[in-house]
């Protein structure tokens, strides 16, 4: 049976919003507006841990991939079914998965799904928080934005590699 998941992919994945981030949140790209909209300082970033914050980032990041997986591979679902255990399933899974076990496993079928993932899971969730923190139309495309750019790349590395 073909590996389900590539193990790098997830740690590629993770490391890779980091890097999206660094883009996004840069002067020259969305930093300086983002920071007017979401209220920071020079004074509160100079005395942040940016060990923990970056650490935090990518534990999160690497939270994230692994749960986008599950939307990216469609083979999940199929190890779902048997109970999560390849080992002990029947003949059939394993005809199954020699028939279909790579079928949509593309960087554009990951990234289409990433994308998905952060149009209707990141933006709502954002948005919902930003509106009740008082926050701009600006502030939730800026970060909604980095997350929806960020998922999709995320996908795309989780799904084709």
């Amino acid at each position: 049976m073909e590996q389900l998941i590539n193990p790098w992919s997830i740690p590629v994945a993770a490391v890779a919003a980091l890097v999206i981030g660094a883009i996004w949140y840069n002067p020259k790209v969305f930093g300086n507006v983002w920071m007017r909209e979401s209220g920071m300082t020079e004074e509160k970033m100079k005395g942040a841990n940016m060990l923990k914050i970056f650490g935090l980032s990518l534990v999160f990041a690497a939270m994230l991939a692994g749960l986008l997986m599950n939307y990216t591979n469609h083979q999940w679902g199929a190890i779902g079914m048997i109970g999560g255990r390849p080992e002990t399933a029947l003949p059939s899974f394993e005809a199954f998965m020699a028939d279909y076990g790579n079928a949509f496993r593309t960087f554009k079928h990951g990234a289409l799904h990433g994308t998905m993932f952060g149009i209707l899971g990141a933006l709502p969730i954002i948005g919902t928080i930003a509106l009740f923190e008082r926050k701009s139309a600006k502030y939730i495309f800026i970060n909604a934005g980095y997350w929806i750019v960020t998922l999709g790349v995320m996908g795309a590395l989780i799904c084709g590699l």
